[in-house]
């Protein structure tokens, strides 16, 4: 059943600003990885996967044109400044936030945060900015709620201060950096560091987490020797040597989940990849390629005064930004599920929650002999 979720109101704020507090203070899974496939027909989809050490309890979280949104909604000394959404957008939030972490709006324009902690550097609100500051968590509202293309977010970035909503109990803030991709086919990664605001063109088609998008760049020239193709034999010296057998292309892939890793592997599957002939395909190309960097619980841990947490993939997302649609998959319903944006905010009139898990299933085919 769908629950409906009602702007600015005290009630929401509080209970957000505790659910950031809990996301934000314990230890944070810095696994998520980012592709953009492009199809033959000229269709785009970027695609992720979400991991935490807990389960963030995200849901779909849709907001219809024409609503009017806040920014500062988390911050509970300030308030900042209202807008109205000219396009409508749905997509996974996080432990009853009013916010969207990634998602897609109507006309095609995909957002996805990614994990930053350590390297992202935000202002502080204050009275002075609040008319033009916007909170590290609260991007996707902003840029899916009033923009189409990238171009246009590009050029709307310097328009803001994007900073750091306060949180007494760990004080911090949500440490993101961001994905933008339209239906053109454009992608950038939008880093703010203390070198300040930096765009950069998304020219891999990847995004993972720290370092910034420009180092891990740099760290690709370490792997100019990986191919897709099988080895061949080599001669060393007499002796002929070759390979155990079938399997090595991208033979000296790194395969551990540190972010570095996890680009390296994700620039070499996602631009060696068969091309897709249409948006569809690239769906399904872009799930297979996620899979790969699936964490299964029990994998990557951390011990601590509180017990043991360990990482593991909560659910992987992709977007068809020419049909508009959202596709996702989580740790409990592993088959895909799939939500037509235009025809989904064109039937609510207010910001509506669908619950994300529908559960685990087994389609028993025995009868069927």
């Amino acid at each position: 059943m769908n629950q409906t979720v009602r702007n600015n109101s005290g009630t929401l704020r509080a209970l957000a600003t505790t659910a950031l507090t809990f996301l934000i203070g314990l230890p944070a899974a810095l696994a998520c990885t980012g592709i953009v496939l492009h199809a033959e027909d000229g269709g785009t989809v970027p695609a992720r996967t979400m991991e935490f050490s807990f389960d963030i309890q995200s849901n779909i979280y849709a907001v219809p044109a024409g609503t009017e949104l806040q920014t500062l909604v988390l911050n509970p000394d300030l308030e900042g400044f209202r807008f109205t959404a000219k396009y409508g957008f749905l997509g996974a939030n996080g432990l009853d936030m009013p916010i969207v972490f990634d998602g897609m709006n109507t006309e095609g324009l995909y957002f996805g945060a990614f994990y930053f902690a350590g390297t992202a550097v935000f202002g502080e609100a204050t009275e002075e900015n609040r008319g033009r500051a916007v909170s590290s968590d609260e991007m996707g509202n902003w840029i899916l709620g009033q923009f189409k293309t990238v171009e246009e977010v590009r050029a709307a970035l310097n328009d803001i201060e994007v900073v750091g909503t306060y949180v007494e109990a760990i004080d911090g803030f949500a440490p993101f950096h961001y994905a933008v991709t339209d239906a053109s086919g454009t992608s950038i990664v939008i880093e703010y560091t203390a070198a300040g605001l930096t765009v950069h063109d998304n020219t891999v088609n990847v995004i993972t987490n720290n370092p910034t998008y420009d180092w891990h760049l740099t760290n690709l020239r370490n792997y100019v020797g990986l191919q897709a193709e099988n080895q061949s034999t080599v001669a060393l010296g007499d002796e002929i040597i070759t390979p155990f057998g079938q399997g090595s292309g991208m033979l000296g892939l790194p395969g551990d989940m540190t972010s570095p890793t996890r680009f390296v592997r994700a620039a070499a599957f996602a631009n060696s990849a068969l091309p897709a002939a249409s948006s569809s395909d690239a769906i399904f190309q872009a799930f297979h390629i996620l899979n790969t960097f699936d964490i299964p619980k029990g994998a990557i841990r951390d011990s601590g005064e509180g017990g043991m947490l360990t990482d593991y993939t909560i659910w992987t997302s992709a977007a068809d930004t020419r049909a508009g649609v959202y596709y996702y998959k989580t740790y409990l319903t592993q088959a895909v599920e799939s939500i037509n944006v235009r025809a989904a905010v064109s039937a609510i009139t207010e910001p509506t929650t669908l619950t994300m898990e529908s559960g685990f299933e087994v389609r028993d085919r025995t009868g069927d002999f």
